[in-house]
């Protein structure tokens, strides 16, 4: 897959990028609104305190520092990695064009593996043992096709489509820093993957994992990829989230038919029920997928950025009456629940551009949590709002 060329960033706009992720209530959508809004990472620094305050904080945020962001850039060289940051030329076309791509990635190992063609294995962590047979087998056919297999190290399933594809290229995104192995009892593959393959993460270096960051990590597996296959899977399972966001994503779902006599077929049945691609083969994958160089991700080659949401043509939204008028209109939208974006904005009178502002300010000031698949909801007053 070729890659769009684009003007590199320089250090101190990919620095100040790294501040802008890492300081607080600075979400992945959030920090793409403020880069297309204010057009850098300084400016957009610059704006927070004000667009807090404006969402209604009242008290400090915490904003990165340079030297904060100097000694993480400087932690990763240190373990012999590195920083990707979103508007660096060789940043994954295909994660850049979802809408909440993660603005940096710390790599450990072969960077280059993310901008060739990806199909990402997945599934249980308690996998048969056919099942984990068949997930190497799998990846290793689709490795000598010239495919990367992404996956996430977990136990199981996982961890036998890394193996099959370390002679020929895999990717494990883990949901804690790069430099964290977990599960433990993957230390020996972590580091074949580390010499062999690459470690992406898009927590800061040392970070253990939390329940929360798992799904967090399933929508970058699916983002990188051109597919997703699911081996083995409860009705419930992390495997089926990726799957979902693959869905979101515009990628393709393949699917493993299993007895259902077994619960972790559960997953993979109910899925080629819904139109993914029964899956019994490479074959399969290698017959959805376009030839080489054609069509893949092709809508997506306008230079690997693209904002979520589109500002409408007219002058910016500035402060003043209407805007508070807004404010006050769209907080009664708002609720506790998760809401879509889409619904609120067309149960309502106001143009995106102001959605867009309103919520940005919402959510900075720590009020907004934004959900998978674009919805949002109201947070309960916060002691320092």
């Amino acid at each position: 897959m070729s890659q769009p060329q684009t003007a590199a960033l320089s250090e101190s706009e990919r620095l100040d990028r790294l501040r802008l992720i890492r300081s607080q209530n600075v979400g992945p959508v959030t920090f793409r609104q403020l880069i297309e809004r204010f057009g850098s990472g300084s400016a957009a620094l610059e704006a927070l305190p004000n667009l807090a305050r404006r969402g209604g904080r009242r008290g400090g945020l915490k904003i990165c520092s340079a030297a904060a962001a100097r000694q993480e850039f400087e932690q990763m060289r240190a373990l012999g990695g590195r920083h990707m940051v979103i508007g660096d030329p060789d940043f994954p076309i295909a994660l850049a064009a979802i809408s909440d791509a993660p603005p940096t990635l710390c790599l450990l190992g072969d960077s280059t593996l993310l901008n060739r063609r990806i199909i990402a294995v997945v599934g249980a962590r308690n996998a048969s043992t056919n099942g984990r047979r068949f997930a190497e087998h799998l990846s290793r056919d689709l490795g000598r096709a010239d495919l990367v297999i992404g996956s996430g190290l977990a136990r199981g399933a996982d961890a036998a489509a890394h193996t099959g594809a370390l002679a020929t290229g895999t990717i494990a995104v883990v949901a804690g820093g790069a430099d964290v192995i977990y599960p433990r009892e993957n230390t020996d593959l972590y580091e074949q993957i580390c010499e062999h393959g690459l470690v992406v993460s898009e927590q800061p270096p040392g970070v253990e994992p939390l329940a929360r960051h798992f799904p967090r990590r399933n929508r970058i597996i699916s983002g990188l990829a051109l597919g997703v296959v699911v081996i083995e899977a409860a009705a419930r399972s992390g495997s089926l989230i990726t799957a979902r966001l693959a869905g979101e994503q515009g990628r393709e779902v393949f699917a493993v038919p299993g007895s259902p006599l077994d619960p972790r077929a559960k997953g993979p049945n109910k899925l080629i029920r819904d139109g993914a691609i029964l899956l019994e083969s490479a074959a399969d994958v290698l017959d959805a997928l376009p030839p080489l160089g054609q069509g893949e991700f092709s809508e997506f080659k306008t230079g690997g950025y693209q904002p979520p949401l589109t500002r409408q043509d007219g002058a910016k939204p500035t402060e003043g009456p209407d805007l508070e008028n807004a404010r006050d209109a769209i907080l009664e939208h708002l609720g506790p629940a998760p809401t879509r974006l889409d619904d609120l904005i067309r149960g309502s009178d106001y143009p995106i551009n102001i959605w867009s502002l309103i919520l940005l300010e919402l959510e900075l000031a720590g009020r907004l949590e934004r959900h998978p698949g674009g919805a949002v909801s109201l947070l309960a007053s916060l002691s320092d709002v």
